[in-house]
């Protein structure tokens, strides 16, 4: 079986109509934004429950939010940790991304990925991995030609305690 090519980002002929915004790491007044785009993924969360998940994660430099701001607005957010297990080699696993149904197909969400992958090579990760529900026929689409491969379906359980 043969491996993907790596995504180092955006290829020569993408840089071609150049983005527009900025990729940064998310900040405290980015949260009702972040929580209103967390929405439109089903998930759905208020500014303090956010603000909340990332005092979980402040201490951790495991853990990063990125955000693509273009002008005022942000268009869209990706979250990434590196996840670790016994059974298998750390690796980067997203947690969470979206872009607003306004931005998408403008390359927002090609540079949100690009810069979890540079993130993911940073932290040592060798393997960068994410799930998506089954219903997300264009975000796999997306992911297929990102250079990702669909690797596994299973049932996810969840027990409330």
């Amino acid at each position: 079986m043969t491996r993907p090519e790596k995504s180092e980002g955006p290829t020569a002929g993408e840089h071609a109509q150049e983005f527009a915004g900025e990729i940064r790491e998310a900040l405290p007044q980015d949260y009702a934004r972040i929580a209103e785009l967390a929405g439109q993924l089903s998930y759905p969360s208020t500014p303090d429950e956010i603000a909340k998940r990332f005092d979980g994660m402040r201490h951790s430099d495991e853990h990063a939010v990125f955000v693509a701001q273009l002008g005022n607005e942000i268009a869209g957010w990706l979250a990434v940790f590196v996840y670790r297990v016994v059974e298998a080699d750390a690796r980067a696993e997203i947690s969470g991304f979206v872009v607003d149904e306004r931005y998408r197909s403008q390359r927002v969400g090609m540079h949100l990925l690009a810069r979890a992958e540079r993130w993911a090579r940073e932290k040592g990760c060798r393997v960068i991995g994410l799930r998506s529900n089954v219903i997300r026929d264009r975000a796999h689409a997306f992911y297929e030609r990102r250079g990702y491969q669909h690797v596994k379906t299973q049932k996810s359980f969840r027990k409330d305690l």
